[in-house]
């Protein structure tokens, strides 16, 4: 797993907060939880023991799996970023060829670890976004999803 994650600056600074958060003051908590049931006894059949020890277990992983993605981030600057043809972090303007009303739709391409559909951000590792990667405007697209089969037209590239 040494393969380089490519984030934004923003990115990059909320999973090093995360981190930060998580080993400073959740940590700290899940060991007073740990604490605090250990107090009550018996830890054989002490089921709060075992639910903050599980919690424990879980947080561990969790700065484990940032530090490691932190420590394989290249952070990208959006002022480098071509736009003569679909890369990761550039924005895509697409006309839906499967509706009849030209509806467009924007999606911008980020790691995994940015993806947010909620936003308009998917991963280049989606199939949207391995269909999309190295096409350039006026290009048309064949995508292959769970549900079927999507088609678009890219209208525009830039970066926001």
């Amino acid at each position: 797993m040494s393969d380089r994650i490519y984030l934004t600056k923003q990115g990059y600074n909320r999973m090093r907060d995360e981190l930060n958060l998580l080993k400073t003051v959740v940590r700290k908590e899940v060991l007073e939880k740990i604490a605090e049931a250990r107090a009550h006894g018996d830890l054989s059949e002490n089921a709060e023991y075992e639910a903050a020890r599980e919690q424990q277990a879980q947080m561990e992983s969790k700065i484990v799996d940032l530090e490691n993605k932190l420590t394989r981030a290249s952070i990208l600057d959006p002022k480098q970023i071509r736009t003569d043809r679909v890369y990761i972090l550039t924005s895509v303007k697409l006309r839906n060829l499967d509706e009849t009303d030209d509806e467009i739709i924007e999606y911008t391409l980020v790691s995994s670890e940015e993806a947010d559909t909620d936003q308009g951000k998917i991963s280049v590792r989606s199939p949207v976004g391995k269909a999309l990667i190295g096409k350039a405007v006026g290009e048309k697209v064949q995508i292959h999803v769970p549900k079927g089969e999507l088609h678009y037209e890219i209208l525009e590239i830039f970066v926001k």
